[in-house]
């Protein structure tokens, strides 16, 4: 019994690490092609990190509320390795439907976002994006 309680209370502090992780927040991404950007709040999913898209924004700045995307995964299975370094992740490219392997790297309240092929050898750029206050 008492390794059970042990077990769980070491369970929750994990947990805890992962729900204090300085990524979680909201995110406005580099504006895409057409001007406009997304919001896309990360948090804890498991014992990894994700994404979803909150708000799509045009580029006139009015909010989008029929953006077909809302509520869907961006990033998944990000995993920190330390010092604002996230890899093994998943990244969906909203403007060309794929997907990519993914990592991530947080400096302050920037953060930037690639999206990989080849192993990782291979990077395409997901932009710099700007935590929202």
């Amino acid at each position: 019994m008492k390794h059970l309680v042990l077990g769980a209370a070491l369970g929750l502090g994990l947990a805890d690490t992962v729900a204090a992780d300085p990524v979680n927040g909201r995110w406005k991404t580099q504006p895409g092609e057409s001007g406009g950007y997304l919001h896309v709040v990360i948090a804890p999913c498991g014992s990894a990190i994700c994404g979803t898209i909150a708000e799509a924004v045009n580029k006139e700045g009015k909010k989008s509320p029929d953006y077909e995307h809302l509520g869907k995964k961006m990033l998944w299975d990000m995993v920190a390795q330390g010092q604002g370094v996230y890899d093994d992740g998943q990244i969906w490219a909203p403007d060309t439907g794929k997907t990519y392997r993914s990592k991530m790297e947080l400096d302050g309240n920037t953060l930037t976002v690639k999206g990989c092929v080849a192993g990782g050898l291979i990077c395409r750029n997901g932009g710099i994006w700007s935590r929202v206050k």
